[in-house]
């Protein structure tokens, strides 16, 4: 008789296929703590040491029925620790004895074939591949496991999460600490056009609100040109209450203000004025003097 696997080696078998299971289709291990996967864990203890004692139970009745020559040469190898044997019977050579009752009757060469048995480590790699290949074919055609899309969502949701946390407590631009940066001015383009065009019109050519692009300005509180421009967006302007103060009103965060404040100034600085002639507003306030 050849020796059994432990009763604790097949738990802890079955508790391996089990959490790979559940991982497959809940896709997280928010299962650890269901009592349905507990569930299933003790209900598959208990059928594993069913099987054990029924597999006991007809070991010894095989027993009974040995010669005492195979008594003794079971005995000895049911003393052999589990895990020596099975690397021997995965590793071992067989003896010369051995290779001849495993001859097969022809040859080719001068080589001889013999019937040999797979290794039992290549057997159990090959029947958990198919296992798992099964248990993966289920899980990719009835869940989302393994879904790119459902995956990138799911990833994306995550990242817009950290990042709505992260900007509830980052600090936000003021007066005194706004700075203009051209590596903002693509997203203050993006905010204008949500905040702004309403009023000064694509590209800021001006509108119901004044030309953004010449260099007249109704409002100059500040020497700086950018910072005027983030006082105003923020406070509002005292020459006209229709400009939103969009910073004390809550509407836009002092880095968003930052973003437009670069935007606006680029268009300003950094490309030629839209004229009346080219569709632009004419010229509103006084001629701006801004220091560099």
């Amino acid at each position: 008789m050849k020796q059994r696997t432990p009763v604790i080696v097949n738990i802890l078998v079955i508790l391996t296929i089990l959490f790979v299971v559940y991982y497959m289709f809940v896709q997280n291990t928010s299962f650890l703590s269901s009592p349905y996967f507990w569930g299933t864990v003790v209900i598959s203890c208990i059928l594993a040491m069913i099987h054990g004692a029924i597999g006991d139970l007809i070991e010894n009745n095989k027993f009974q029925k040995l010669s005492e020559a195979e008594r003794a040469a079971y005995i000895a190898e049911k003393k052999k620790p589990y895990l020596k044997s099975l690397w021997e019977s995965a590793f071992k050579k067989q003896s010369t004895k051995e290779e001849k009752d495993i001859l097969i009757d022809h040859g080719f060469d001068g080589i001889m074939e013999l019937d040999n048995q797979l290794p039992k480590w290549w057997l159990g790699l090959f029947w958990f591949g198919v296992a798992y290949c099964v248990i993966y074919i289920v899980a990719f055609s009835f869940t989302d496991f393994a879904d790119p899309g459902k995956e990138y969502d799911e990833e994306y949701k995550t990242q817009i999460a950290s990042v709505e946390e992260y900007m509830k407590t980052a600090p936000q631009a003021t007066q005194e600490t706004a700075a203009y940066s051209a590596d903002n001015i693509a997203e203050g383009q993006e905010i204008f056009k949500t905040n702004c065009v309403s009023c000064h019109m694509d590209g800021g050519k001006g509108g119901i609100g004044p030309n953004l692009t010449d260099n007249y300005w109704i409002n100059q509180p500040e020497p700086t040109l950018f910072k005027s421009i983030f006082h105003v967006v923020y406070n509002g302007s005292p020459n006209n209450p229709t400009m939103v103060a969009f910073g004390k009103n809550g509407q836009l965060t002092g880095n968003d203000i930052e973003k437009v404040a670069a935007y606006i100034y680029h268009i300003n600085q950094e490309q030629s004025p839209i004229t009346p002639a080219q569709g632009g507003a004419a010229p509103q306030g006084n001629e701006a003097h801004w220091e560099k």
